[in-house]
């Protein structure tokens, strides 16, 4: 990571929350497996064989466990911040790895896919991080990449925001920037990542309260790791003002609460000379599914 880069996320906390969540993750990973299902299904449709395959943020496998190619592999490598989480993936005859998405420890060229599901929206340095990725295929390589969009716990953010406001007089940070579809082929073609595409889809997920909400994303390990967040624990009092303000304006008619999150879905391959050429910028924003000839899934 470059020395100025700003420092938005705390790496040390992320990496420590990942390892308290590693033993209970199976209950809370549901939208891990969502997205991972979702390029397990996109990568069906792509005429070619994947040799070597690396998994970042793996979370123990994930994407593993469910991608499940007519011809298998010849090396899959899951990787994780956590070395709780790589052990994981270990535990059931996946080679892993602890490292780190800002220093990635690999050879140039060594891996035909890449996938990357709902891990790099916490790095520091996205566009650095993609050319590493870049630099760790091979030529005519593909990446594949699941990222939290700006929608996601819009809920949530609305009514910490409020509660915030009124208990403590103003509001500390609490949820991550999220990248936008069309900033994010853009970073793609930064990176040197040639024939960009990205595509969004929008999950509501219903609770029956705000609190069973928290649960899941502590159980996720993604609980705030903004840099600049407040060090102390939520006040009681901020926490069921929040609560409050959450069934006060989302409620629904059975009294469970919506949750909103944006799954924004990107490729890009490594550059080669039997490649097409590239559309004029700005056509980064077409539908990913039809770019990889695959039929899109439903949500």
């Amino acid at each position: 990571m470059a020395m100025s880069t700003p420092l938005i996320f705390d790496r040390k906390i992320l990496r420590a929350r990942r390892e308290r969540a590693a033993p209970g993750l199976p209950e809370h990973d549901f939208l891990f497996r969502h997205a991972a299902a979702d390029v397990a299904e996109r990568l069906a449709g792509i005429n070619r064989r994947f040799a070597r395959v690396l998994e970042l943020g793996g979370r123990g496998g994930v994407f593993f466990d469910i991608w499940r190619p007519d011809v298998p592999p010849e090396l899959t490598v899951s990787t994780d911040l956590s070395l709780a989480m790589a052990r994981r993936a270990a535990a059931r005859g996946i080679p892993a790895a602890a490292a780190d998405e800002e220093h990635l420890p690999f050879a140039e060229g060594a891996f035909d896919l890449v996938v990357s599901i709902l891990s790099l929206h916490a790095v520091n340095d996205l566009p650095g991080a993609l050319i590493q990725i870049r630099r760790a295929l091979k030529p005519d390589g593909l990446f594949v990449g699941v990222f939290f969009g700006p929608e996601t716990l819009g809920e949530l953010r609305e009514s910490l925001l409020t509660a915030e406001t009124a208990c403590e007089g103003g509001a500390s940070p609490r949820v991550a920037p999220f990248v936008d579809v069309r900033e994010l082929g853009n970073l793609l073609t930064r990176a040197g990542l040639a024939l960009p595409v990205a595509d969004s889809e929008r999950i509501t997920v219903r609770y029956p309260s705000a609190l069973q909400l928290l649960r899941d994303i502590r159980g996720m390990g993604e609980a705030n790791v903004l840099h600049d967040r407040q060090r102390k624990p939520m006040r009681r009092e901020t926490l069921f003002r929040m609560c409050a303000e959450y069934e006060a304006k989302y409620a629904e008619q059975d009294g469970r609460l919506p949750a909103s999150f944006e799954l924004v879905h990107a490729a890009g391959w490594a550059p080669h000379e039997s490649q097409q050429t590239p559309l004029k910028p700005g056509s980064a924003t077409a539908r990913l599914a039809e770019a990889l000839n695959a039929r899109q899934r439903q949500p």
